[in-house]
């Protein structure tokens, strides 16, 4: 099996990298492509030195099997037909082809079986804030249909990518030396802060992250499941954390969420408020599933439960997903 990666040199092509290496997937050949200003550096994976070669519209792909593609919306876009044509099944971390009917958008432990059906080849990953969510509700849908969610999402920096990352470590330097803080990556200074306002606004003044939530939650689940969200960006370095409320067809207590969230694939029960056991981001950060916690009832809908989720964005939210749905394919 030979597999690629596209866009190896940022923060989830380097996930894909230290993923590829831990599961031991039977890969023969890995080749790894990147831009102008990545290619002919070099990455270790078992044991070999691997050099990245430039994307070019040839035919490098004419042999590989699968490619793992995180270069953005644009080169995933301008690149398709150039990754796809001999036959390469592209799984995509962008949000080029997320929302098209004929692109699947696939989270292994809700819809795996939508990755079989993938007419051109593409195979789309969806936003990060959304696959965390889905997982943890496919364990309340199990029990009783959703008819509604509203979530607020606490993002950190690293739903950004690698430059947010360091800005963030930068800022708290410069803040911490009495000088002014670098802002490029964010709207805002975001250490010490929390900035409301993650991708741009659309005409019914929620922005495309908080509508991807709506509209990629109804594709996965194939469901006329309703989603409100208000995402923000948070200073914490990695992992997203996502404060949930939904409203199910019959009521559903406590317990039973519990019992439904401790047998779901990919989900970790960590739930014990006495104990101040929750999930929290330092300590998930790095980590595969989906975690979580603070689970209640709604004191205003006898329909209600709420939650509390976290997961690394870069792992589940990102690298691991498109990985597992590599998996789920062979």
């Amino acid at each position: 099996m030979k597999i690629a990666i596209v866009g190896v040199s940022g923060a989830v092509g380097q996930e894909f990298l230290r993923i590829l290496e831990e599961r031991r997937l039977p890969i023969d050949e890995l080749v790894l492509f990147g831009s102008q200003r990545s290619a002919g550096r070099t990455y270790k994976f078992r044991g070999e030195e691997l050099t990245v070669k430039l994307l070019q519209h040839n035919d490098d792909f004419k042999e590989i099997d699968f490619a793992l593609t995180s270069a953005g919306a644009g080169t995933s876009k301008e690149f398709a037909e150039t990754i796809t044509r001999h036959g390469t099944v592209m799984i995509d971390n962008s949000s080029a082809f997320r929302m098209d009917a004929d692109v699947p958008l696939v989270v292994p432990e809700v819809n795996p079986g939508d990755a079989k059906n993938a007419p051109r080849r593409i195979i789309a990953n969806p936003n990060c804030t959304t696959i965390q969510m889905v997982v943890a509700l496919k364990a309340i849908e199990d029990v009783s249909h959703i008819r509604r969610v509203h979530v607020s999402t606490y993002q950190s920096a690293s739903g950004a990518g690698a430059a947010a990352m360091a800005e963030l470590e930068t800022q708290y330097a410069e803040l911490g030396a009495g000088k002014e803080p670098t802002v490029a990556k964010f709207a805002f200074q975001l250490a010490y802060n929390v900035i409301p306002h993650i991708d741009v606004f659309t005409d019914n003044d929620y922005t495309k992250e908080e509508m991807k939530m709506f509209h990629e939650t109804r594709k996965i689940m194939h469901s006329d499941i309703a989603v409100s969200a208000t995402c923000v960006r948070v200073p914490v370095m990695r992992a997203h954390s996502e404060s949930v409320w939904l409203e199910t067809e019959r009521p559903v207590s406590v317990s039973e969420a519990r019992e439904a969230f401790s047998k779901a694939e990919g989900v970790v029960l960590m739930d014990d408020p006495a104990g101040k056991v929750y999930p929290m981001p330092l300590f998930i950060a790095g980590k595969d599933p989906v975690y979580v916690g603070r689970i209640r009832k709604d004191l205003t809908c006898d329909n209600g439960l709420a939650f509390w989720c976290v997961s690394d964005q870069i792992k589940k939210g990102a690298a691991l997903n498109a990985v597992q749905i590599l998996e789920t394919l062979i």
